[in-house]
């Protein structure tokens, strides 16, 4: 019993020590791959946006409500105004300026993408792992939850939901993050299919390990690499589906600067302004192909066939 403690010990350091050189392997050659530093770089000056908002755009005074924020403030007197010094992106139909919304809505964004990938991944790694594992009759049950999800779009399980649950940021995280639940639990089950049948997973299960600790300290550190490629990718959607549900009503309303709200707002005056609807549009596209970029890169990156 003693010879096997050690040998499971000895594996435990020996995959720390290896993953420390692999996830520096896989920086790397992350670096070399101008694909994802680009859009690392993108996703970057996101958070940094996001982070720095109220410094890029500050709230200003106004006599008797005091501070307004950047996004609220209405310049009447310059409605519908193009690109110019004071505004570096117009002013839309209310006067207020589309710089300082497109900035503030980065935090929308950022948080749409962490929340929703977050919801998703927790529930759709359980389930995977679970299914992964046990198999047979769990493995039927968990897969034929997640079929039936699949076969309904995305976009229209997130219009539905959202539809059932009202206009509102937390609702739309829920509707976009539970139709991303398959897609973690698919990719999960099949890393932890590949993993259970190893060696260090016997030695594990003769020294007494329960369930849980395998699945959750044994195997699942093993699936990492291709969740955290599917969490970069899905961060993109997430966003994209955010920006289609405001964009149709069912998601965040006004005056919340959110960038598929602004399109939406925007729209009516695309033909005499078209600032109210390409700027925020720019946006979205910037973010998503960053982040999809990203996630080809750390593809790549985590792809041990592409070792040199």
């Amino acid at each position: 019993m003693m010879n096997i403690n050690t040998a499971v010990e000895n594996r435990n350091q020996e995959n720390t020590q290896k993953k420390r050189s692999q996830w520096f392997e896989v920086w790397r050659r992350l670096r070399k791959n101008p694909i994802g530093m680009v859009g690392l770089f993108i996703v970057l000056a996101l958070i940094l946006t996001a982070i720095f908002a109220d410094i890029i755009s500050p709230a200003h005074y106004v006599e008797y409500l005091g501070r307004v924020p950047a996004y609220e403030y209405q310049d009447l007197r310059n409605r519908n105004a193009f690109p110019s010094a004071e505004h570096p992106f117009g002013t839309d139909n209310f006067g207020r300026d589309i710089f300082d919304r497109v900035v503030h809505g980065s935090r929308i964004s950022l948080q749409i993408g962490f929340v929703v990938v977050g919801i998703s991944m927790i529930v759709g790694v359980i389930m995977g792992t679970v299914a992964g594992y046990y198999s047979k009759i769990t493995d039927s049950i968990i897969m034929r939850i997640v079929d039936i999800l699949l076969a309904i779009p995305n976009i229209l399980l997130a219009i539905s939901i959202a539809a059932a649950l009202g206009a509102g940021l937390i609702n739309v995280m829920i509707a976009v993050g539970i139709g991303y639940v398959p897609f973690f639990a698919r990719q999960v089950r099949s890393s932890v299919l590949s993993v259970r049948e190893q060696e260090f997973i016997e030695a594990a299960r003769a020294i007494g390990a329960g369930d849980v600790r395998i699945m959750f300290r044994h195997i699942l550190p093993n699936c990492m690499a291709p969740i955290i490629v599917r969490a970069t990718m899905g961060m993109a959607l997430a966003i994209l589906s955010a920006a289609a549900l405001s964009f149709i009503g069912l998601g965040i309303e006004p005056p919340i600067p959110e960038w598929g709200a602004m399109l939406s707002e925007g729209r009516r005056f695309i033909r005499d302004h078209w600032p109210s609807t390409v700027f925020p549009g720019l946006a979205i596209a910037l973010v998503v192909f960053g982040l999809n970029m990203l996630g080809d890169g750390l593809r790549d990156a985590l792809d041990p066939r592409l070792k040199q």
